[in-house]
């Protein structure tokens, strides 16, 4: 029986459930999974929005064959569409985190800096289309960022020790990572206990039944012992937490540290990362009830549910129709207008009055533009062009980058030969146009790296204060207590 929340859904679950169904759309899937079975991965990052800024061969000529090979054989296990359905998230929308440096592979060579292939998501101000881009970061700088705010592989947020939450030969091993042996009914919540932050409360998105076991592989790759490492608990400073064991034949644990170091020390701990930290959202969706198992990404889901058949996954030619987005039943829509019940379909491209001929509807719209009553099948339609019912679900796809899947629910409605009206449907259309306008200039660096320093020629510059500034003035700038509104007392 699956668990139900009692007052109301937490917002976290359903920004998730969002997230499932609108920002890695199926036809996305099937796409990336037919180029990668073909051994174009390039064209699989296409598919899932992925821009490949890397080139082996340049690897090769500096880093040598052998850490080549384990690049393209990396890039050939990749699965773009199973890495964006992986991505850290922000809400309410749940768009990529942006500005987000993500480590996916780290290369090591004797003698040599190491290499880590790394996935970016843009700065806020260009994340228009939801894109993503593949890159090598070393340590040394060698390959630049371009304008991204944050180039450095971010601690927190990595997936490198996560291989399964993008590597599809590895993507069986999902459900013992994430404790799921199959679907579970509920969340073991006796972890709490023995890492002593029961006082906390931490809600059921936090698998504290996970954290030693994932912190001794944490360690093991950052090449320390058992002991002390942080976890980031929401937005206050992190928690210091030290594995130990008894012996050796004892499955380690993790407990708070008696005496917390200072923070230039609590900064340079390990930090687990956010993939273990957390349940996974697909597992607290099923199990909430909010997602069938046949949403889930084929990968997840045939980690997850073991031996369930998935229905087929609905393609962009399954879209819904114009009598699903009007709200009505049947096809086609039906409309009460003049007494009698008038269908309203797409006929040659175009969404018309069915039962009224052309004459009339050529006289009606006349008598409109002259300041006249409209017909309520005319009323509907133009409803329709401006303000219809799958308006929230176009959003939601442009919000996610899907401008494929929200042009087919327009066409759906309206038909390819509809003309758009001014309105929020319109609007929201060439706001989504313009936003990619913006991504494109920063991809091309025709913008400046920041928008804080973007400053007009003219405009006056603050004085700093120097040796000579007056001691009243000195006095004003040090007076905390001084009001904010820019006039001197």
């Amino acid at each position: 029986m699956a668990a139900h929340f009692a007052n109301v859904i937490p917002p976290r679950l359903l920004m998730w459930r969002r997230v499932r169904e609108y920002a890695v759309p199926p036809s996305m899937i099937e796409t990336a999974a037919a180029r990668r079975a073909a051994g174009d991965w390039a064209g699989a990052c296409a598919a899932a929005r992925i821009d490949v800024d890397l080139d082996p061969r340049a690897v090769r000529d500096r880093h040598g064959t052998e850490t080549a090979a384990r690049l393209r054989a990396d890039l050939r296990l990749l699965a773009p569409d199973l890495l964006r359905w992986h991505m850290p998230r922000i809400a309410p929308d749940g768009r990529l985190r942006p500005g987000l440096t993500l480590s996916l592979a780290r290369y090591r060579h004797p003698g040599g800096t190491p290499l880590h292939l790394v996935v970016r998501t843009p700065p806020a101000r260009a994340d228009a289309g939801q894109r993503m881009s593949l890159a090598l970061w070393e340590e040394s700088g060698r390959y630049p960022a371009g304008h991204h705010p944050h180039p450095r592989p971010d601690r927190r947020f990595r997936l490198d020790l996560h291989r399964h939450l993008w590597d599809a030969a590895l993507s069986a091993e999902l459900a013992p990572r994430s404790g799921a042996r199959g679907v579970r009914t509920g969340l073991d919540r006796a972890g709490l206990d023995h890492v002593g932050l029961d006082h906390v409360g931490l809600d059921s998105g936090w698998a504290v039944d996970r954290w030693a076991a994932e912190a001794e592989l944490l360690l093991r790759a950052e090449g320390r012992s058992r002991e002390a490492f942080t976890v980031r608990l929401g937005t206050g400073g992190p928690t210091v937490l030290e594995l130990l064991a008894p012996d050796d034949s004892h499955a380690p644990v993790c407990r708070p540290v008696r005496r917390p170091p200072p923070p230039q020390e609590v900064s340079a701990l390990p930090v687990l990362p956010e993939a273990a930290a957390r349940v996974l959202p697909d597992l607290e969706l099923v199990r909430a009830g909010l997602l069938e198992p046949s949403r889930l990404h084929p990968l997840v889901a045939r980690a997850l549910v073991t031996g369930a058949g998935l229905a087929a996954a609905p393609d962009l030619a399954e879209v819904p129709g114009p009598d699903e987005l009007f709200g009505g039943s049947g096809d086609p829509h039906r409309v009460e207008c003049r007494g009698a019940t008038h269908r309203i379909a797409l006929r040659d491209g175009v969404l018309v009055a069915v039962d009224h001929d052309p004459a009339q509807l050529r006289r009606e719209e006349l008598l409109v533009a002259l300041g006249g009553p409209p017909l309520p099948c005319l009323r509907a339609i133009d409803a329709a062009h401006r303000s219809p019912e799958a308006l929230p679900a176009v959003r939601e796809r442009l919000t996610h980058g899907d401008v494929t899947g929200a042009l087919a629910v327009v066409e759906g409605l309206l038909g390819p030969g509809a003309v758009l009206r001014e309105g929020p449907l319109r609007d929201a259309l060439e706001s989504a146009a313009a936003r990619r306008v913006d991504h494109g200039l920063y991809r091309s660096a025709l913008i400046a790296d920041h928008h804080a320093a973007v400053r007009s020629a003219d405009a006056p510059r603050r004085p700093r204060p120097g040796r000579r500034t007056p001691y009243p003035l000195l006095s004003k700038r040090g007076n905390r207590a001084r009001p904010r509104t820019g006039q001197a007392r």
